[in-house]
């Protein structure tokens, strides 16, 4: 890379006296891009709309010749714009977002901490004040107490295998979560249990693949939930769509998920000391935030969410100021929170966790030797795969969680090796409302609105 720039470039600057320099070094933002261009020798690409009508005071002299990020950070963040490496020569412009930062700086900022800690202690003192910050951020301590009103369970269906019904929780005063719990058949008295939150993908819950996965699990020994978003769903009734994306909703949905342990955990055919979680997207953000924060979780298998440079683009991610802990904190170092139980990364090459095998996971692994556990921490990447939890992913699953939940494996394999998902009843999206097709065997103390449930945290 060029450090230096031609003289007919210089010459363009204006020579003027100490009395209008303020004038005169006023630049537009896109005339500086171009000299940061030509000093450094890469390509900035960005959206017209970005630069037009930008104007920046001593525009050329935030330039810092040979560093060339330390340049893009102090003209691009006065307009809150930020920028991510493509590659050595290429650069794209992009409005700033909290939630997403560069390739680079993710790893940065792993670096950083792995020199924090070095051993089992040093790092058991950050995890424990991780873990007490992530719990006061999300204000749960705070929340109204739980009220004691029966679940609202409706009439069980039988499939070959293992059997469904639909269940709500009243988790705070007139506040109900809602999801489909599976059963397997014949029952006995110790199934695992584990507990599936909800991603951003289409239907929810239900979901064709999300009943195919919670179906496989429970023919496999499990007892399974597979439990709606807030404001989405069955939740839908109470909220708007877009009460999804306030940052309460965050703490909600970490709650949601405590509660259904603890219904699960209830229940005289489960073993409260076998649970284990996942979730793919939004979903892979509640597993692993719920597994850092909540012990009795054994197993976790957090799904193409695991990034260092990504900490989830909805505010039911990242609304509450858990990324801010103890300095800072990104799903990487949440997800190693995890240490020692078993822990499967999913990720995939279309999206932010692509990097997993080379940057993520090899932090996370290092914080698993910390307790002579390098083997509880597996990545299986898919490369040429995208953002879902599809056929191949959930083959990755389902033998991650038979090792460490006991569950039954190979009466399940298929001639190809692989669990068999065939003979899974597929229910319509009526069969698996707890309310009715319209809602209307909501209870009546439901809240209703988004200023109820404010009004209620108040």
């Amino acid at each position: 890379m060029g450090l230096f720039v031609s003289a007919s470039i210089w010459a363009s600057i204006t020579v003027c006296s100490a009395q209008d320099s303020d004038r005169s070094y006023n630049e537009t933002l896109e005339e500086t891009l171009k000299r940061i261009e030509a000093i450094f020798d890469v390509e900035l690409q960005y959206n017209q709309d970005l630069v037009e009508g930008k104007t920046l005071n001593y525009a050329f002299w935030r330039i810092r010749q040979g560093n060339l990020e330390n340049s893009l950070t102090a003209v691009l963040s006065p307009f809150d714009l930020t920028y991510f490496k493509e590659n050595e020569v290429k650069y794209t412009i992009k409005s700033y977002q909290y939630h997403k930062k560069s390739i680079d700086t993710g790893a940065e900022q792993l670096d950083y901490f792995t020199a924090l800690y070095h051993n089992k202690a040093e790092w058991e003192v950050r995890k424990d004040a991780l873990k007490a910050c992530m719990i006061e951020a999300l204000e749960i301590k705070g929340l109204p107490e739980k009220p004691t009103a029966e679940p609202i369970i409706t009439k069980r269906r039988n499939y070959k295998g293992y059997s469904v019904e639909n269940v709500a929780l009243e988790v705070l005063p007139g506040v109900y979560t809602t999801g489909s719990v599976y059963r397997p058949k014949p029952l006995r008295k110790d199934h695992p249990i584990i507990i599936m939150p909800n991603g951003h993908f289409g239907q929810g819950r239900y979901r064709e693949s999300q009943q195919i996965r919670s179906a496989t699990l429970s023919r496999m020994g499990a007892v399974v939930v597979g439990y709606d978003l807030f404001a989405w769903g069955e939740s839908l009734l109470q909220f708007e769509s877009e009460d999804h994306r306030l940052s309460v909703a965050q703490t909600i949905q970490t709650w949601n998920g405590i509660q259904w342990i603890n219904y699960l955990s209830s229940l005289k055919e489960t073993n409260p000391d076998l649970v284990g979680i996942t979730g793919g997207s939004g979903g892979g953000s509640q597993t692993m935030l719920l597994t850092a924060i909540d012990d009795r979780i054994k197993v976790s298998v957090p799904t193409v969410m695991v990034s260092s440079h990504f900490s989830g683009g909805c505010p039911c991610e990242s609304g509450k100021p858990i990324h801010l802990c103890e300095g800072g904190t990104n799903n990487a170092e949440i997800a190693a929170m995890a240490a020692p139980r078993p822990l499967l990364i999913i990720s995939d090459g279309g999206d932010w966790s692509s990097t997993v095998p080379e940057i993520e996971f090899p932090f996370i692994e290092r914080t698993y030797g910390f307790y002579g556990a390098k083997d509880k921490a597996v990545n299986a990447h898919f490369a040429k795969e995208g953002h879902d939890y599809k056929y191949s992913k959930r083959q990755a699953m389902y033998p991650f969680m038979a090792k460490y939940l006991g569950l039954s494996l190979e009466k399940w394999m298929d001639t190809d090796g692989k669990v068999d998902e065939t003979g899974i009843t597929i229910e319509s999206e009526n069969e698996l409302k707890v309310f009715g097709e319209q809602g209307e065997n909501l209870p009546e103390n439901a809240l209703i609105g988004k200023e109820a449930l404010f009004k209620l945290l108040e």
